[in-house]
C-alpha cells in the first residue's frame, strides 16, 4: 500500500488547502485577505491594509539604513466574469486572467454575487452533433444556474461579477513516488507564493529572527488583471528591491525540471530582471541546501516586471516553485515548496 503524507499533517499542504478553499478571483480577494490577516495576527504581527486592498507587514532591519526590500505574492486567482444573463437565467462568461475553458471542462462553479454566492454548471453543449475536435472558446461556454433572472438579481448576480471552480475537486492531490511525491491542485498561482511568505513570517516570529534590511511583505490584489495591487504598493512604498514570489511555469522548450529546485525568472516579455539580484538569490538558495533554475519567458510577466516598467523599484526578481499545466490543474514537486521558504529565509536574514 502506498503511503503519502496527509494534507493535514504536512504544514505546506495544510495551509495551502486552507487557502485553496477560499474563492479569490481578481476583484474579490477580500475573503482571502481576511484569512491572511488572521494568520498574521496569530503569528504576532500587526498587518496593514492599504487603499487597494493589499495586506502588508513591515519588518525593521538589523541595518536600518540598508535598501528597502519588498517581498510580494498575489492573492487573486484566475476565473471568469459574467457578461450577460439570459431570459432563462443562463449566464454567458468570459475569462478573467489567463483562464481558458478547455482547462476547466464541464464542472460546478461558484458565482460570487454582490449579495450571495450561487452555484452553476459550466456547460459546453452536446456532443451529439458534428463537433469533431474543435477547440472550445468562451463563445461556446455558458453557465446554467437553474434560477430566474429575478432570483439572480436578488443574489446580486450581474454583468461584471466573477466566478471560479467550486472548492470541491480543487485538491491538493499527492501522487507519484511517496518518498518524493508530486502534488497537484487547481492552480498553485499564487496561493503557494502566499504560503511561502506566511511560512517565512511564521519562522521569523518563532525563531526570533530579523531581516538584515528593512522589509515589507505584501499580499497583493489584482495581479491577474494587470498587477494593479503591486504597482500601488511599490509606488507608495518606493522599495529599492521588489521580489515577486510566484510560480515558474514550464512552456515548451523551457529548461525547467520538476525536481524540487525552485525556478527564477531572468527575463520575461516586459524586461530583463536584475542579474546581480538573481545571483544573490541563487547563492542564498545554495546556502539553504537547494539551487534555483533560471528561465526566460517570452509570453509571461509578473508583479515584479510590472513594478519595474512603471519605474516603481530599481531592482527586481521573481522566483518560486516550478509548475506544470499552468493556469489549470497544476503539478509541482512537493519538496519545492520547502525549498522556496528556506531560500527566502536565507536571503532576507543573511
Amino acid at each position: 500500500m502506498t503511503i503519502y503524507p496527509t494534507v493535514n499533517d504536512h504544514p505546506v499542504l495544510a495551509l495551502f488547502a486552507e487557502l485553496l478553499a477560499v474563492s479569490a478571483p481578481t476583484s474579490r480577494e477580500e475573503a482571502l485577505a481576511d484569512l491572511i490577516r488572521a494568520r498574521l495576527q496569530r503569528y504576532g504581527y500587526r498587518p496593514e491594509t492599504d487603499a487597494a486592498g493589499n495586506v502588508l507587514v513591515r519588518l525593521a532591519g538589523r541595518e536600518p539604513g540598508g535598501p528597502l526590500t519588498c517581498l510580494a505574492a498575489h492573492m487573486d486567482e484566475i476565473g471568469m466574469v459574467v457578461t450577460n444573463i439570459g431570459d432563462d437565467g443562463t449566464l454567458t462568461v468570459a475569462r478573467s486572467g489567463g483562464l481558458y475553458p478547455w482547462k476547466m471542462g464541464e464542472r460546478p462553479v461558484t458565482i460570487l454575487g454582490d449579495v450571495e454566492a450561487v452555484t452553476g454548471i459550466l456547460c459546453m453543449g452536446s456532443t451529439h452533433a458534428n463537433v469533431g475536435d474543435k477547440a472550445i472558446t468562451w463563445a461556446d461556454v455558458r453557465v446554467v444556474t437553474g434560477l430566474t433572472p429575478a432570483r439572480l438579481a436578488r443574489a446580486g448576480i450581474r454583468p461584471g461579477v466573477v466566478a471560479v471552480p467550486t472548492a470541491e475537486g480543487r485538491g491538493p492531490v499527492l501522487f507519484g513516488d511517496p518518498a518524493d511525491p508530486l502534488v497537484a491542485a487547481w492552480t498553485f498561482d499564487d496561493r503557494m507564493g502566499v504560503v511561502a511568505l506566511l511560512r517565512m513570517l511564521e519562522a521569523l516570529a518563532r525563531e526570533g529572527l530579523q531581516p538584515r534590511h528593512p522589509t515589507i511583505v505584501g499580499f497583493t490584489v489584482h495581479e491577474e488583471g494587470g498587477c494593479h495591487g503591486a504597482k500601488v504598493l511599490a509606488q507608495r512604498a518606493q522599495p529599492d528591491i521588489f521580489i515577486a514570489v510566484d510560480g515558474c511555469p514550464i512552456p515548451p522548450g523551457a529548461p525547467l525540471k520538476l525536481d524540487g529546485r525552485p525556478g527564477i525568472w531572468s527575463k520575461d516579455r516586459s524586461c530583463h530582471y536584475d542579474q546581480a539580484l538573481l545571483q544573490e538569490l541563487c547563492r542564498a538558495a545554495v546556502a539553504a541546501g537547494t539551487e534555483l533554475q533560471p528561465v526566460v519567458y517570452e509570453q509571461a510577466a509578473s508583479d515584479a516586471s510590472a513594478v519595474y516598467t512603471v519605474g516603481a523599484a530599481g531592482r527586481i526578481a521573481c522566483f518560486g516553485h516550478v509548475r506544470d499545466n499552468s493556469h489549470g490543474y497544476e503539478v509541482a514537486r512537493l519538496a519545492v515548496f520547502d525549498n522556496v521558504t528556506r531560500t527566502l529565509l536565507r536571503y532576507i536574514t543573511q
